[in-house]
């Protein structure tokens, strides 16, 4: 089933959503929208516009959106909260990963492997034990148009996890261009996005998916799931184990067996996405200029819950 607002392959989907529901856009007025987070203590939704070097915030209680912060070279893509409900942001400008403390001062978590600048971290989740997963592709150092253009002092693209000591551990270096990622409700398999068909010959538009050891390495890495329209970029999953991922047309919505079970359709192209709200059952989706959002029927996942006995 088609309409103008969803796409239902499975009966699955169609449980997790409301077709009469409207897609709204929050706002517009952005060049490539990016990094939303939403914050439960102050009910409000954070994002990026990032070629302008500025996040925006919404007043969930008001309906206002105003400038959090600008101009300052940090050119934050995505961001997610750490286990005290605190920003922890890649920042492609300055080329590390940082936290916002609760006294709103910024700490610089890390910049660098080895001696070596990072790329441009581009996407962060945070797991149970407090360590720190994050992507490093290279977009922010490509062009100045979400950075500042420079040489790659690392010698490929890849994914890392900066445990609670400080200690950076490189997890994989297979990827072309690795982007979103989100582990699974019990922790026990990690998703990562490779995007490195946009932007090199190689032609990758996937999801891969690792199993997590105890030791918190990966192994594995098969193909999950190959993007349809466009690729993938951020994502994350509800309550029920649903990946819920961007794309060119909309948002694609995976069964957690790897089936494509529906879409919802947005006007732009979608980077990526967020749950929040009262219940969590509203997802907030960042695409090209805009800031759409779409009550459901189905709500994320609640943070370190599948881990908890």
């Amino acid at each position: 089933m088609i309409t103008d607002r969803y796409e239902i392959r499975d009966e699955r989907f169609a449980r997790s959503i409301k077709l009469d529901e409207p897609i709204e856009q929050l706002w517009t007025g952005g060049r490539w929208t990016e990094g939303p987070v939403y914050s439960a203590a102050y009910r409000c939704l954070l994002w990026s516009d990032i070629p302008n070097d500025r996040r925006l915030r919404w007043d969930e209680v008001t309906g206002a959106v105003g400038e959090f912060q600008s101009g300052l070279g940090r050119y934050v893509n995505g961001t997610t909260l750490d286990l005290e409900g605190r920003i922890v942001a890649c920042e492609q400008g300055s080329r590390t990963v940082t936290r916002r403390e609760h006294d709103g001062s910024v700490t610089t978590l890390i910049s660098e492997y080895q001696g070596k600048r990072f790329n441009s971290p581009n996407d962060v989740v945070v797991k149970s034990d407090g360590s720190i997963w994050f992507t490093d592709p290279a977009y922010g150092i490509e062009t100045d148009y979400e950075g500042f253009e420079a040489d790659a002092e690392q010698d490929g693209e890849h994914v890392y996890r900066l445990e609670v000591d400080g200690r950076c551990i490189r997890v994989a270096d297979d990827f072309v261009c690795p982007n979103g990622l989100a582990f699974s409700l019990d922790e026990s398999q990690l998703y990562i996005a490779d995007s490195g068909g946009g932007r090199y010959p190689s032609g990758e538009h996937h999801i891969r998916v690792f199993d997590v050891g105890a030791g918190r390495t990966l192994s594995g890495g098969a193909v999950f799931a190959e993007c349809e329209n466009g690729f993938f970029d951020g994502f994350r999953l509800d309550n029920q184990g649903r990946i819920w991922t961007s794309a060119r047309d909309g948002i694609h919505c995976y069964h957690p067996d790897g089936t494509l079970i529906g879409k919802i359709f947005v006007p732009e192209e979608v980077s990526n996405l967020c749950f929040g709200g009262a219940k969590g059952n509203r997802m907030f989706i960042t695409a090209s200029t805009s800031v759409y959002t779409v009550l459901l029927a189905s709500s994320g996942a609640i943070p370190f819950a599948g881990t908890r006995a």
